[in-house]
């Protein structure tokens, strides 16, 4: 297995270890090892695949986890955020709703031979999506997971990242849509 393969496992490693964080207070400062676990992991998303193509180490395998390892990680942290009542399900449920759409429309296409891969705005949507998730980690860190802590300004922050990622989604899911719309027949 070759290093960015490995930097994607340890993503999909790191996953329990930040929910065990972001859902306990077992241990002392729990939000803290939360948002540095989920940096650790967001860190190996930027790296594999930069390692990957420089060095011309691109898998099927890591074709195959990169994506699903990002939804891991991401869905998990705004699940867990909507467990907590850090943000509410709608911008969540519309997040998640776009991944299956991406994710079922990949699965058409690389049934015609076709690979989808990640377009400008997918990227961004990720970037954003990651460090909306952050912001709100380091928020917890720093007022604790409870919002009744936090001050008018972090909740309407938070708020509004999380709805700015949720819009972010729709657009990205679109531009995939119309790029790939020819492989969705509903006359078949």
């Amino acid at each position: 297995m070759n290093l960015p393969n490995k930097l994607t496992v340890a993503r999909v490693v790191l996953v329990p270890f930040f929910i065990f964080f972001l859902l306990t207070d077992i241990l002392p400062g729990s939000g803290v090892w939360a948002l540095i676990v989920f940096a650790a992991a967001s860190i190996t998303d930027a790296l594999d695949g930069k390692i990957a193509r420089k060095y011309n180490l691109v898998t099927a395998f890591g074709k195959f986890l990169d994506p699903l390892a990002d939804k891991v990680l991401v869905i998990s942290a705004l699940v867990c955020f909507v467990d907590l009542g850090l943000c509410g399900a709608v911008p969540v449920l519309i997040i998640i709703a776009r991944e299956f759409m991406v994710s079922g429309l990949r699965l058409v296409t690389a049934g015609e031979g076709v690979v989808v891969p990640a377009n400008i705005w997918g990227k961004l949507k990720t970037a954003f999506t990651m460090g909306t998730i952050v912001i709100m980690l380091f928020i917890a860190a720093i007022f604790g997971k409870d919002p009744a802590n936090y001050g008018a300004f972090a909740v309407i922050l938070e708020q509004l990242l999380i709805w700015a990622s949720a819009v972010l989604t729709v657009i990205s899911g679109w531009t995939y849509l119309q790029a790939y719309k020819g492989y969705i027949n509903t006359d078949k």
